[in-house]
């Protein structure tokens, strides 16, 4: 959802940012690239803060929500993504979220834009114990979605989300967005787009020819 249906890195990374803050931690700007690559929070806390009880787990994760919710108050969708979602459901494709937020929030984003009927499956980081680039949450998607992996592709803008894709043996087309082309190709995307303007199912249907 972040960073391919949404354009939120900026404002994760500014709460992030403004919360370690907080708690006496100045992080540089470009080690805050960890938190963007679709990880899940107790991983992102530990990375930065070191070994962490589940009690503090819970209210540094609130604290942090509290900064993100002041600064994302409207979030822009990625360009062509709302035209591009609603034409493959209205063809019949079958469509899933995997991703590292929570359902609350991830639902609450989907309604916001009106697209939550539009996906069969929500999987979130709370449905799985590892986060990405452990496969486990793709594995998870293609099982609720009763379809086998070779026969599903996944849009993944993070390194970590393209080899969770890869690995649970789906295709992946890389978004490119803020990230680097080469680094998305590196980790395994069969495919890479700047955004969805203009994508269609068609393009979709021979990326997953080509690399059948």
């Amino acid at each position: 959802m972040d960073g391919v249906i949404i354009d939120s890195h900026p404002a994760h990374r500014r709460a992030w940012q403004e919360f370690l803050r907080t708690v006496g931690h100045q992080v540089p700007d470009h080690e805050l690239d960890f938190i963007l690559d679709g990880r899940k929070r107790p991983e992102i806390l530990r990375h930065f803060l070191g070994e962490v009880s589940d009690t503090q787990l819970a209210d540094y994760g609130t604290r942090k929500d509290h900064f993100f919710q002041q600064i994302a108050l409207e979030l822009s969708p990625v360009p062509g993504v709302i035209d591009f979602i609603t034409d493959l459901s209205r063809q019949g494709v079958k469509l899933a979220i995997a991703t590292s937020a929570s359902q609350t929030r991830t639902r609450s984003t989907l309604r916001r834009l009106d697209l939550i009927d539009h996906f069969a499956v929500v999987v979130t980081g709370e449905d799985v114990i590892n986060g990405k680039p452990d496969p486990t949450i793709y594995r998870l998607v293609c099982t609720r979605l009763n379809s086998a992996a070779r026969h599903s592709l996944a849009i993944e803008d993070a390194v970590s989300g393209v080899q969770a894709a890869k690995q649970a043996g789906l295709k992946c087309v890389g978004l490119v967005g803020s990230r680097c082309e080469n680094k998305l190709r590196a980790a395994g995307a069969d495919h890479v787009i700047e955004n969805f303007v203009g994508l269609s199912l068609n393009h979709l249907q021979g990326i997953v020819d080509e690399h059948s």
